[in-house]
């Protein structure tokens, strides 16, 4: 059986393509302001390491984020 995870990032992903066109809005949000590409490629490894436990939604987002 297979099962599936439905991400919903509530940020914007630190990558080129966000800094380079918008890098004060990068500078502004400062460490840990943007989703970093290292924790959500950890995220989705746990996920697919333990078949016994799975997840219908899935929220990822910047730590600075407020709620």
């Amino acid at each position: 059986m297979r099962y599936f995870s439905l991400p919903d990032f509530g940020g914007v992903i630190d990558s080129e393509r966000a800094r380079n066109p918008f890098p004060n809005y990068a500078k502004a949000k400062g460490k840990y302001g943007l989703l970093q590409l290292d924790a959500i490629a950890e995220t989705y490894w746990t996920l697919h390491k333990h078949p016994s436990a799975w997840t219908h939604d899935l929220d990822l987002r910047p730590f600075k984020k407020p709620f």
